[in-house]
């Protein structure tokens, strides 16, 4: 009887042909085809390392394509801080693999043993000295195999690039302008497109006069969706604005009020689920603690406006798209365009960052649409900033309900948690119905369904993180998921983190305050995580808790996670001061992330995480009226300036006999928990509604028994 081969790490699992991973040139480089995507992140550059690394080259004959259908491996969506985890982990064995292949052909040659030859930039080195390269025996069928899963990488004492920090690859060019992004495309012969969008979520369009748009501009329209195609990006903006103000909408209200979020939250129809459930016999309460906790929706506010590129020929369609999962929005193109998979290719370009799901993969829809009417000739759509922060998904608004008690010891003894929220995936590609905006407006409309929750056991959505981290003997965390959806949610950083983690810590304060236990030492006495407990003690001995108040309105608070219970460990220490608005002055960032691979890529991902937690936590909420969304400026949705910035300090424990694992979210939720606790210290006011503006404090306050 045959032994059950071992499954492969990573993404290789699904894709282990290793001539999809990287390939070899006579010309001395390396090629590297990950289906996993730049999105500011910097993973290309920590991918370039691990390749470096396991094949003994310099980083500098790393070369790394975008993303593409068919030829790059399917590796789903880049999110939830996985990318080290499955890519990585993937690319790290693939290379380990193709290097064995390598020594064991040279060997073959050479007569020299395997394990007697070395490699140093690619060449190999025998004990008589160089006789073969990489470059040499450059062959596209001999990588043509499945990875076996028996050749180990790399032990980490054995690493010389891994562990250290390195520039990003991606940065030269953005810093001094250079055409990186998929905005600059410029391809011969190529239009340009504006869509309009309807007055109204729920809109029809009854009537649209013919008269001639300015600079010659085609309207192209299906239904309730409607685009305009010009020579030059001037003529489609002023033949859009025309076409706007001619259009005529039959518009109806649809929208909550948004003056009435929680009691909407808690009248609409939901599913239920079970979370996490364990009773056991518990001692009388000698203390409880009942809350209740609000975010708003929030948007994803890229920079820039969303964009894409569409060319059809005849049946078939190219897109080039920042899309951050290429193959699941081409299977919703499929559906929408009625199209075979295979007649659809698409192309990852660089857009700005967004940690989640902003209107990449909609404008993708969109520039096909406005294309078709245009064959062989390429069409670039752009989205504006209105439509950005208008029509994009965005994160669910959320009601979180929690009550938990101690006994007389001052020990945790029940924590009942219930979230009631939309769901937070509406990412393509994951059902038989389209989720693409423009595909609900055709005139054969696709009825988007409700969000999904990813399960609990990849991460969950609504339920992320919504588990204590502490020992309690008696647990019962059960989610709701809203059945309707009257504006489109989806992922963004964290997903549903971001209120749990702050609910969760936020009762932990209250519960060392009633029993008179400091924070810090009463989240450790239930820890039984050493690594939860090695960063929370880093984080504080950073700000060197308990911190005194540094000047009237100061205050420190304190909190941790392990994101997602699977992924890095992250404990964050904020100073706030309190004057007309609360503003963030320091935070302090511990963080285990098991093996680092690029130290300052790591303190980047935990820096920026904390920077835009702090945003969303001081300032972000979604206007809306009865009918639409009214925060489509950055005037009316307002972020953090660069003079709102706090001081950040980093501090990683490193693990490198660990796995590695995801950075990109961990310190979100726990930034914003430590936040709402220093303005606790400052102000005695415990904060229950985001952002944690003067309105919403005053209430809080109102509210306080």
């Amino acid at each position: 009887m045959s032994a059950t081969p071992p499954r492969l790490p990573g993404s290789l699992h699904a894709n282990p042909r290793l001539d999809r991973w990287l390939r070899f040139s006579r010309d001395g480089e390396v090629t590297l085809t990950p289906g996993k995507v730049e999105i500011g992140q910097g993973i290309l550059t920590a991918l370039a390392q691990i390749a470096a690394e396991e094949l003994d080259v310099s980083p500098a004959r790393i070369r790394l394509r975008p993303a593409s259908t068919p030829s790059s491996p399917d590796e789903g969506v880049t999110s939830g801080s996985l990318s080290i985890q499955d890519c990585g982990t993937a690319l790290r064995h693939a290379c380990a693999e193709a290097r064995a292949i390598h020594l064991q052909v040279a060997a073959q040659r050479s007569g020299i043993p395997p394990e007697a030859i070395r490699v140093e930039d690619g060449l190999f080195l025998g004990p008589r000295g160089a006789f073969g390269s990489y470059w040499e025996q450059a062959d596209d069928l001999l990588l043509a195999v499945d990875a076996t899963g028996t050749v180990p990488p790399k032990p980490p004492a054995a690493h010389r690039l891994v562990g250290h920090s390195a520039p990003r690859l991606d940065l030269p060019d953005k810093v001094f302008g250079a055409p990186r992004f998929l905005h600059d495309l410029r391809l011969p012969g190529m239009l340009h497109a504006r869509t309009v969008r309807p007055p109204a979520r729920d809109a029809t369009l009854r009537d649209l006069p013919d008269a001639p748009l300015p600079g010659g501009a085609t309207p192209v329209r299906d239904g309730n969706f409607l685009a305009v195609v010009a020579e030059d990006e001037a003529g489609a903006e002023a033949a859009a604005a025309r076409l706007a103000a001619r259009a005529v909408w039959d518009i109806r209200d649809s929208l909550p009020d948004e003056n009435a979020l929680p009691a909407w939250l808690d009248e609409t129809p939901a599913e239920h689920a079970e979370v996490a459930r364990h009773d056991a016999p518990l001692p009388d309460a000698a203390h409880t603690v009942r809350a209740r906790f609000f975010r708003p929706f929030l948007a994803h506010a890229s920079i820039a406006p969303s964009c894409a590129v569409a060319r059809w020929d005849g049946d078939a369609v190219e897109i080039w798209t920042h899309s951050q999962g290429l193959y699941n929005l081409r299977a919703d193109l499929a559906l929408v365009l009625d199209l075979p998979p295979e007649r659809i290719t698409l192309h990852h370009a660089e857009g700005a960052g967004c940690y989640g799901h902003n209107g990449a993969d909609d404008a993708a829809l969109d520039a096909a649409l406005a294309a078709r009417a245009h064959p062989g000739r390429p069409v670039k759509l752009c989205w504006t900033r209105a439509e950005e922060l208008a029509w994009s998904p965005h994160s669910p608004a959320a009601a979180v309900a929690v009550e938990a008690s101690l006994d007389a010891s001052g020990t945790l003894r029940h924590w009942r948690m219930s979230i009631r929220s939309n769901g937070h995936s509406s990412r393509p590609g994951r059902g038989s119905v389209p989720t693409l905006l423009a595909a609900a407006h055709l005139a054969k409309p696709f009825t988007i369904p409700p969000a999904m929750n990813p399960s609990t056991a990849t991460g969950g959505g609504a339920q992320r993180n919504a588990r204590p981290i502490y020992r309690i003997p008696a647990l019962d965390v059960e989610v709701h998921r809203l059945l309707q959806m009257p504006i489109r949610s989806s992922a963004l950083r964290g997903l549903g983190a971001l209120v749990n983690v702050w609910a969760i810590e936020a009762v932990m304060d209250e519960l060392a305050e009633r029993c008179g236990a400091d924070p810090v030492e009463f989240r450790l006495r239930h820890l039984d995580d050493p690594r939860a407990a090695a960063v929370l003690r880093a984080a504080a001995s950073m700000c060197s808790w308990p911190r005194p108040s540094t000047a009237e309105g100061s205050g420190t608070g304190i909190a941790v996670a392990r994101y997602k219970d699977t992924g890095a460990w992250c404990a964050v220490a904020a100073e706030i001061e309190a004057a007309e608005t609360i503003r963030a002055r320091r935070l302090w960032i511990a963080a285990d992330v098991g093996q680092v691979i690029n130290p300052d890529g790591v303190a980047n991902q935990m820096e920026g995480g904390a920077v835009q937690a702090t945003s969303i936590a001081l300032k972000e909420a979604l206007r809306f009226d009865r009918r639409t969304v009214t925060s489509d400026s950055w005037d009316s949705y307002p972020i953090l300036r660069f003079s709102e910035v706090p001081a950040v300090e980093v501090r990683l424990i490193s693990r490198p006999e660990e796995a590695p694992r995801g950075a990109g979210e961990a310190s979100m939720g726990p930034t914003i928990a430590a936040l709402a606790g220093a303005i606790h210290a400052a102000l005695g006011i415990r904060p229950r509604a985001m952002p944690f503006t003067p309105d919403n404090l005053a209430a809080a306050m109102e509210a306080a028994p």
